[in-house]
């Protein structure tokens, strides 16, 4: 991982973070096309972010945890802003906005509780949902249609759950960890390397112990 904190990826992130009180104020305006036009420009930065990082080898702590709170911070102000723009929608739909929180909130504090920082594991999954809310959302608040909506938070059930498996698989936080799977493998690796130092340290004691006698 990068150990330079100022790169074109972590700016990306800035400002998608410093993007989300502008967000809030056109919500608050009622401001629907301004709104939906920035909100388009926050969603490609989050999109361009991730892959300059892997292409210029940027990727670092930093970066990871600032995708999040950005992610984190985007979304909540696209659920403020379907409260106060698209209210009749809001309270349509509010049992699967509720669903989303939940499904958001629950592998988040379980994973500060485990590991005393938010956790930014990056899924694949996480990131096909993202991939997929996008269009969802706006076909909704444009359209009136929630079918790709619902569908998404559905699968954002498996999404979370998954990132709570993760949590109680790996016994420190870490960052862009694929699937379950990966964290699997991960602490077999740690495991298997754990023992292996143990049996070189048996080794070297039993050598003391021969040279002694």
């Amino acid at each position: 991982m990068s150990k330079v904190v100022i790169n074109i990826p972590n700016i990306l992130s800035g400002a998608r973070l410093l993007l989300v009180p502008v967000l809030l104020v056109l919500a608050d305006q009622q401001r629907e096309t301004w709104f939906l036009v920035l909100l388009a420009v926050s969603l490609s930065t989050d999109a361009a972010d991730g892959y300059l990082a892997r292409k210029l080898n940027q990727t670092s702590e930093l970066g990871a945890k600032l995708d999040s709170w950005g992610d984190a911070l985007t979304y909540g102000a696209m659920v403020v802003a379907l409260l106060w723009i698209w209210p009749d929608i809001f309270y349509r739909e509010v049992w699967f906005v509720f669903t989303v929180m939940v499904c958001y909130l629950v592998p988040t504090a379980l994973g500060f509780l485990k590991f005393h920082e938010l956790p930014s594991f990056h899924t694949w999954s996480a990131k096909a949902s993202a991939v997929a809310m996008v269009p969802a959302y706006y076909i909704m608040v444009l359209f009136d249609e929630s079918a790709l909506f619902r569908l998404v938070v559905i699968f954002d059930i498996w999404v979370a759950l998954e990132a709570v498996f993760i949590t109680v698989i790996l016994n420190r936080n870490r960052n862009n960890v694929p699937t379950v799977f990966h964290a699997r493998e991960i602490m077999r690796r740690q495991k298997a390397r754990l023992k292996e130092r143990h049996s070189q340290l048996r080794e070297k004691i039993a050598g003391k112990k021969n040279d002694g006698a």
